[in-house]
């Protein structure tokens, strides 16, 4: 586990690294990068997880399970919000089910801690968590970079979850059809880093504006950019910094 500067989680805990490219909005991921840094200065966790294609680094679907790493949030007395595998997806093709029951045995044995878990694949988070038990301090979200994706919410609405939530992070196109029905909490985000696609105004809007007739909280995380920290998080003249009503430790 690691503290954080993701402006809408304290930590991060890792007990899965790897990955695999779904869609557009995986093409400039930062953890794909950050994979390469770390397999680069040797540590055995990232090793082979990432090859290079031109000048980037790329996931090459090698999950690394980290055994060793679950029992880190027991050993965190003070309540945190956590994000769950920022450098993987839990629910990737390559994670068994019966791994995934271990980490979700840790989060029900850590109460004090809120636990966040993003998939690109809400699919497969409904199909695995189907048997797993309810768990109030667990949110289950799905990334949704533009409208081709909007599916990923219909599928997430079949995800039992105490809270469930969207991550329009990296916002690559207008989302204005999304229906955010028992959506819960949204995060908007631009794309950072050195290819960062642009983020348009009215997109954000849109979204402000649906979250609004949804009732759902409404985080606004950066306008991104290659300078990140330029543009800022200011929307509308003030920060949105909301959180769902319905977390245990808001």
């Amino acid at each position: 586990m690691a503290e954080t500067s993701i402006e809408w989680t304290d930590a991060t805990w890792n007990p899965v690294a790897g990955c695999s490219v779904v869609s557009p909005g995986c093409t400039n991921c930062y953890a794909m990068r950050m994979a390469a840094r770390l397999d680069a200065i040797g540590m055995q966790k990232y090793r082979g997880l990432t090859r290079k294609s031109g000048r980037r680094a790329v996931w090459t679907g090698k999950i690394h399970l980290d055994e060793t790493a679950l029992t880190i949030p027991t050993r965190w007395r003070k309540p945190r919000r956590i994000f769950v595998n920022s450098m993987s997806d839990m629910f990737h093709e390559g994670v068994p089910a019966a791994f995934a029951a271990k980490v979700w045995s840790v989060m029900a044995s850590t109460p004090q801690h809120t636990y966040q878990i993003l998939t690109k694949r809400p699919d497969l988070m409904a199909k695995v968590t189907s048997s797993f038990p309810l768990l109030e301090n667990v949110w289950l979200g799905t990334s949704v970079e533009s409208g081709e994706y909007l599916d990923r919410i219909n599928q997430l609405r079949e995800v039992r979850a105490a809270v469930r939530f969207i991550s329009f992070e990296p916002l690559l196109g207008s989302v204005a059809e999304a229906d955010l029905t028992d959506i819960h909490w949204v995060i908007v985000g631009g794309e950072s880093g050195p290819r960062a696609r642009p983020m348009m105004r009215q997109w954000v809007d849109e979204i402000e504006t649906l979250c609004r007739e949804a009732r759902a909280a409404f985080f606004f995380k950066q306008w991104g950019g290659v300078r990140k920290k330029k543009t800022g998080r200011m929307y509308r003249d003030q920060t949105f910094d909301e959180m769902p009503r319905r977390s245990p430790i808001a």
